[in-house]
């Protein structure tokens, strides 16, 4: 699929499309720390840090220094605007290219970024680099194989194929790491808590602040999301309910 640029549109409603609330927030942190070391101050990257959603968190939950990588400037930018926190450092760069020395690292955090990297041989090998020999790699990510179902897939049948094209299975995402030396430690289904109901969670869906929709045109977005709303007083709020999500932990 082609490749999405976050300087163009996403970066001017992500925040408002894809906010996290400290109680999801806080679900996270406990779920990453079931898999990095207990002792603290942790060293840590969030590389694909957007507008770092979730990279104050991780220094409050893990001590830091954490520094946030991004190609988007766009969403670099509001970052070190409305993200602040005194161990976090932003700085521009990609999976690609982290601009980190050797080691820097006592593990990296990759949320819902993998699908968007091109070079996943070279990446895989960058996050190895940067990370201390003994590190944790925490990648949170859908897999084709194993798709989350959606609650609004089923009015909006095309963005639910399209998801399904973008993520890819769950042995080639563990071989895109062990082929880079990463060891395969487990997949961790992680639960959280559902605080919006379905006209709430449709608001936020409405400004497409999913990368889903910059792979489907103006009709097919335009027709899903009069379907939903037509069927909207239909639908029970416990549909909302977010299904539990894949982390895969590897070492370094």
């Amino acid at each position: 699929m082609r490749r999405v640029d976050y300087d163009l549109r996403l970066h001017a409603i992500y925040a408002k499309g894809r906010t996290m609330s400290p109680a999801t927030q806080h679900e996270w942190m406990t779920a990453f720390s079931r898999h990095l070391p207990s002792h603290r101050p942790l060293s840590l990257l969030d590389l694909g840090s957007g507008i770092g959603r979730l990279t104050p968190a991780l220094a409050a939950a893990f001590g830091g220094p954490v520094t946030g990588v991004e190609p988007s400037q766009k969403m670099l930018a509001q970052a070190r605007s409305n993200a602040i926190h005194p161990d976090v450092t932003y700085l521009a760069g990609s999976g690609e290219s982290i601009p980190l020395p050797a080691a820097a690292c006592d593990a990296a955090l990759v949320y819902f970024v993998w699908h968007h990297v091109a070079d996943k041989a070279t990446a895989a090998r960058e996050l190895h680099r940067v990370v201390r020999p003994g590190g944790r790699l925490l990648v949170r990510t859908n897999l084709s194989d194993r798709m989350p179902e959606l609650w609004w897939y089923r009015w909006f049948p095309k963005a639910r194929e399209v998801d399904r094209q973008m993520y890819r299975p769950l042995d080639a995402v563990v071989l895109d790491f062990t082929t880079a030396g990463w060891s395969w430690i487990t997949l961790d289904r992680v639960e959280t808590t559902t605080e919006s109901n379905v006209r709430e969670d449709f608001e936020r869906l409405r400004t497409r602040a999913l990368s889903t929709f910059e792979h489907l045109d103006e009709d097919e977005i335009e027709e899903g999301f009069a379907v939903i709303e037509a069927a909207l007083d239909t639908i029970g709020d416990d549909a909302a309910v977010s299904p539990p999500g894949d982390l895969l932990v590897f070492e370094r």
